[in-house]
């Protein structure tokens, strides 16, 4: 197996497009539509369903997309135990976490991490981080950074990294007569202000929890991907809406946000790196898990 071939077969089923796996691989789109057919041939089967406008894996190209993460990873593996120098880590890792992760808590570890291991390659992608732990659990990423669900799943191992509130926030100035600036005082009131939630994760599961002690179901007005939309929502005055302390706090709106003084407290966020227990055994990710 053409190892090469291997990273563009993954990097075009991860992407899905043709342009941006190229780009990703260093190659010219014709030559990676070349071996992508000539690691199909060997095969035997089809990987990919194509044509003018979109790029879907087939169901023998997802069997093989597991063989291919498994193979890549045993593959950095094997290159590190017969490395004339097994002290000096070299290869690649990935990453993935919100924009607000990226710039804050990734910024100081990515730093650290570069001065001690200086010819490792990181490969970074940001995304919203209800997905994190997917991307992890399914291969896409060796770590990502993410909140701390309920329950952790089986073969996943977390590391806390910083504690956050999660903070009820209003507009400044009221802009709409049912979107209040200050603290609803009853359940009538709260059940009758648009709230602006996250679709799913830790943050929405604990609000909805929230409203279902109050005993009330909440006006939902949008649900959006990402806490940085509710912020921008919610400055707006489209609403009131529910985010962790560190995305408010890094926001270029903060000063457009009002504090809600809500009790009870929702239950803070805790923030670490996620990776699978047996990525572990990589040395490059147990450096990272390592320099935390």
């Amino acid at each position: 197996m053409n190892f090469k071939i291997l990273k563009q077969f993954l990097a075009l089923a991860e992407t899905l497009h043709f342009g941006r796996a190229s780009d990703e691989c260093y190659v010219s789109i014709s030559a990676l539509s070349r071996n992508i057919r000539h690691l199909e041939e060997e095969l035997g089967v089809s990987l990919f369903n194509r044509d003018n406008r979109t790029v879907v894996l087939t169901q023998e190209g997802q069997k093989f997309l597991k063989y291919a993460r498994d193979a890549s990873s045993q593959w950095n593996l094997i290159r590190h135990e017969l490395t004339d120098n097994p002290d000096q880590l070299s290869g690649e890792i990935s990453l993935y976490g919100s924009v607000t992760a990226s710039y804050s808590f990734l910024h100081e570890l990515l730093r650290r991490f570069r001065i001690a291991y200086p010819i490792i390659e990181i490969k970074l992608r940001t995304g919203d981080p209800e997905h994190a732990i997917a991307h992890v659990l399914d291969g896409k990423e060796d770590l990502s950074i993410a909140a701390q669900p309920a329950n952790l799943p089986r073969g996943l191992a977390f590391k806390s990294i910083a504690t956050s509130p999660l903070l009820f926030i209003a507009p400044l100035e009221q802009q709409v007569p049912n979107v209040p600036t200050s603290t609803p005082t009853t359940p009538e009131e709260w059940a009758s202000i648009p709230m602006i939630l996250s679709e799913s994760g830790v943050s929405r599961a604990r609000v909805d929890e929230w409203f279902r002690q109050l005993d009330v179901s909440p006006r939902i007005y949008a649900q959006v991907t990402g806490n940085e939309a509710i912020v921008s929502m919610v400055s707006l005055g489209f609403g009131i809406g529910v985010v962790p302390k560190i995305v408010l706090d890094n926001s270029p709106l903060v000063d457009r946000i009002r504090v809600l003084d809500v009790t009870p407290e929702l239950e803070p966020y805790d923030i670490g790196l996620f990776t699978l227990k047996k990525n572990l055994k990589n040395p490059l990710v147990d450096a990272f898990w390592r320099l935390m």
